[in-house]
C-alpha cells in the first residue's frame, strides 16, 4: 500500500493481533539472543562451582537451604528453592522462571520451566492451580488478583525448585548442601544462641519446647549442630506451608508456651556425650 506520494505506507499496530505479533517477535528475538550469548560465552565450570560454594558459606543462605518432609516413616531432606536459585545464579547461562498460562473458571494453568542455553537442555512441568484455601474454617474462594497471583506463585515456586534441579548436575547440588550444613555447624554464633532462636521460631508456629524435644528423644540441652540442620529444614517447610505441624510434631502434648527463664535453664547446661544425630535421607526430586 502507497501514499499519494508513491511510497509505501507503515501501518500502525493499532489492532490487538498486530501488537500480539510485535510482542511474539521480540520474545523469539529475545530468545535467539540468549543461546547465541551463551554459546559465545560459555561457562567456566570450575568457576561456576567455586562461586556456589561461597555463596553457600552465607549464613542467611544456609539457614534457608534446606527443607524437611515426611515420607514412609522416614524423613526425606533436600535443596530448598532459595538454595536453587542460587545455584541457578552461579552457574549462569540458565533460563528459569513461572508463568501462568491461562486463567478461567476459577483454575489458573501454569509452567515452570529451567533451560540451559548451552546444552539446550529443557525441564517443564505444567500444573494447575485452583483458586481456593485451605483454612481450619474450611475452604475460601480467592477472588483478589493479589491473592491468586500468590497463589500461583507459592504452587510454582515448588516446581521450579525441580526443574532447576533437574538441569543442575547432581553432584553439584550435594556439594552445595553439604557446604551449608557445614556452615550452619560451624557458625560464629554459639549453638546455645541458635538453639534458643531456633526456640523461639517454632514457639511462633504453635510447637513447644516439649515438642521438640520429644521428637529429639533428648533434652534441648544435649542438641548436637547436626540436629540443628535437620530442626532448620522442618521449620523451613512449615514457614512455607510445604506440611503440617502434625507431620513432624505430636501437638497432642501440652501446650505452654516457652518462657524466658525456661529457655535460659534449657541452654545453661551442657552435655558432653550428646546422642548422635539420627540419619536422614536425601532426595533432590520430590515436590
Amino acid at each position: 500500500m502507497t501514499n499519494e506520494l508513491g511510497f509505501a505506507k507503515q501501518e500502525t499496530p493499532n489492532d490487538e493481533n498486530s501488537l500480539v505479533q510485535i510482542e511474539q517477535s521480540r520474545a523469539v528475538a529475545e530468545v535467539q539472543a540468549a543461546y547465541v550469548i551463551a554459546k559465545k560465552f560459555p561457562r567456566n565450570q570450575n568457576e561456576c562451582f567455586s562461586n556456589i560454594i561461597d555463596a553457600c558459606k552465607r549464613p542467611f543462605l544456609a539457614e534457608q537451604a534446606m527443607y524437611a518432609y515426611p515420607r514412609g516413616g522416614s524423613l526425606v531432606t533436600g535443596a530448598s528453592i532459595r538454595l536453587a536459585e542460587a545455584i541457578a545464579q552461579a552457574w549462569g547461562n540458565l533460563d528459569c522462571g513461572v508463568r501462568e498460562i491461562s486463567q478461567a473458571n476459577g483454575v489458573s494453568i501454569a509452567e515452570a520451566y529451567a533451560i540451559d542455553l548451552q546444552t539446550n537442555t529443557r525441564v517443564t512441568k505444567i500444573f494447575h492451580v485452583p483458586h481456593v484455601r485451605d483454612t481450619k474454617k474450611g475452604r475460601i474462594t480467592l477472588k483478589d488478583s493479589r491473592d491468586i497471583y500468590e497463589m500461583v506463585a507459592n504452587q510454582g515456586a515448588r516446581r521450579l525448585r525441580a526443574c532447576i534441579l533437574g538441569i543442575i548436575p547432581g553432584d553439584v547440588v550435594e556439594a552445595a548442601v553439604n557446604q551449608c550444613k557445614k556452615t550452619i555447624e560451624t557458625g560464629e554464633v554459639s549453638i546455645g544462641d541458635r538453639v534458643r532462636a531456633m526456640v523461639l521460631k517454632f514457639d511462633e508456629l504453635g510447637v513447644k519446647v516439649e515438642h521438640l524435644e520429644k521428637r529429639l528423644g533428648h533434652n534441648l540441652d544435649a542438641i548436637i549442630p547436626q540436629e540443628l540442620v535437620t530442626l532448620s529444614g522442618i521449620y523451613k517447610s512449615l514457614k512455607d506451608g510445604m506440611a503440617h505441624r502434625e507431620d513432624f510434631f505430636d501437638i497432642g502434648l501440652g501446650n505452654s508456651a516457652a518462657t524466658e527463664t525456661e529457655l535460659d535453664n534449657l541452654l545453661a547446661k551442657a552435655k558432653k556425650n550428646p546422642p548422635k544425630a539420627p540419619e536422614v535421607k536425601s532426595d533432590q526430586g520430590i515436590l
